[in-house]
């Protein structure tokens, strides 16, 4: 365990050295208001401006690997890795009272097992690129189009990870990520806006063909994205707001407002392909049977203020119905540290299964929630900020033949500077599974442990 000494000691000693510098006894004078220094007014008033923005979130990471890991051909038990999350760069503006166009471009997932056995620098591409027209005077309808997160089930289908509480999002929202998708996003048009009490967005997608993901796809007796046919996808999304309205320059959904912003919400939402699926009827019937892709959602977000000390709570929970299929099921791990496994190393024909990976999408029923709390301002006598969260997923998937799928997760944030630069020290707990291939039987096998500290900068 002395890596993961070694990343909670880094963790302490940012946050420590940032109690130090800051928690003199003499305050110092205020600083001169913050500047939008990459932003670009187009007019006198600013109403019509360009924009740019960078992100960058670097992960140490400490592993327990599952059964049968290979890192590089050799067996291990755990892992110690460095890598980048996400690294970002944005570009986007009203560009007349009517119309906004946005641009986004980065990496995912980079560490030393990127693609391994190719080439390394094949990494960045265009996550976004979408232009929208205003047909209303206010908000009430924009339409638009391109390459984009915009979508139908839930708001963790399309997160602003720059602003998200906890140190990842649940990714098992993003529904069909790299699969039908490229990372989240499709080519699609929508119209969204606010009217009242509610926020909506309908959404008409062009999934992209499972054949050009890059990954195999079996073709069994449980259901695999279809590789013959194709078609549209219709999703829509619609939220009651009991407050303050939320964000609404582009789609993409806050994480948090840490306490500037009283909202309360519940939706609902949902996302259908017709014969997205298809699975062969049985070992001894060939037959091909097609299956459409039937995905719904119910939730509710809490992010606001407590008192006058500037405290604030952040609280989701979420119940999903995903319905990909029969026994659809696939093995994710954000930034695997491992490239490999021998053995009989888990439920067969659903992806990878070394690492850190874990059952996390699935024909069957997901229940997830996370509680966080803003602690007090000059908490610990800091001008740093401290916001703890908790998290948890429960699912129960067809194809785990009853076994029911929990994973923890719990952390703390330490906001330098809200989450222009921040903190984040996270713990997770997960399940691995193997399969008797005499009875058929799923068998949960030993829980795993990861620790991750996280630096974000976002301007």
């Amino acid at each position: 365990m002395r890596s993961v000494s070694v990343v909670l000691l880094l963790f302490l000693a940012v946050c420590s050295q940032a109690q130090v510098e800051q928690g003199a006894a003499t305050p110092a004078p205020p600083p001169p208001p913050e500047k939008d220094a990459l932003k670009i007014n187009l007019n006198a008033d600013g109403s019509h401006y360009f924009q740019f923005t960078v992100m960058n979130q670097t992960w140490v990471r400490f592993n327990e690997s599952n059964p049968y890991t290979l890192v590089e051909g050799r067996p291990k038990d755990n892992t110690v890795d460095i890598g980048l999350r996400r690294t970002r760069f944005q570009a986007f503006g009203q560009l007349t009272d009517k119309v906004f166009i946005y641009f986004q471009f980065g990496m995912n997932n980079f560490n030393s097992q990127f693609n391994t056995g190719s080439n390394r620098k094949l990494a960045a591409f265009f996550h976004d690129a979408l232009c929208e027209y205003k047909v209303s005077k206010g908000n009430q309808l924009k339409i638009g189009g391109g390459l984009t997160i915009a979508n139908g089930l839930s708001r963790f289908s399309q997160p602003s990870v720059s602003s998200i509480m906890t140190m990842d999002v649940p990714v098992f929202a993003q529904t069909t990520v790299d699969q039908t998708d490229q990372f989240s996003r499709k080519l699609s048009i929508y119209a969204r806006g606010q009217v009242g009490k509610f926020d909506y967005r309908f959404i008409l997608s062009d999934p992209f063909p499972i054949t050009s993901s890059g990954t195999a796809n079996e073709y069994n007796l449980d259901a695999s994205f279809a590789t013959m046919g194709h078609q549209l996808q219709p999703q829509a999304y619609i939220i009651y707001q009991f407050f303050d309205h939320e964000n609404h320059t582009t789609p993409y959904m806050t994480g948090t407002y840490l306490g500037k912003k009283k909202i309360f919400n519940i939706a609902v939402g949902g996302i259908f392909q017709k014969d997205a699926t298809w699975h062969r009827e049985s070992i001894a019937v060939p037959d091909t049977i097609y299956q459409d892709m039937k995905l719904f959602a119910v939730e509710s977000f809490l992010d606001m203020p407590l008192s006058s000390r500037q405290d604030a709570i952040s609280a989701y929970a979420g119940f999903f119905n995903t319905d990909y299929g029969r026994d659809y099921l696939r093995y994710n791990g954000s930034m695997n540290p491992a490239n490999g496994s021998r053995g009989l190393d888990g439920i067969p024909f659903h992806g990878p299964t070394q690492g850190n990976t874990y059952p996390m999408f699935g024909t069957g029923k997901v229940i997830y929630a996370q509680l966080g709390y803003l602690l007090p301002e000059n908490f610990l006598k800091a001008k740093s900020r401290f916001m703890p969260y908790v998290t948890f997923t429960n699912a129960k998937f067809d194809r785990l033949l009853g076994q029911k799928m929990n994973v923890y997760n719990a952390g703390i944030n330490c906001l330098l500077n809200g989450h222009k630069s921040k903190f984040t020290l996270d713990w997770q707990n997960r399940p691995t599974y193997t399969q008797d291939f005499i009875t058929n039987k799923v068998i949960k096998g030993s829980r795993k442990n990861s620790v991750v500290l996280q630096y974000q900068i976002f301007f």
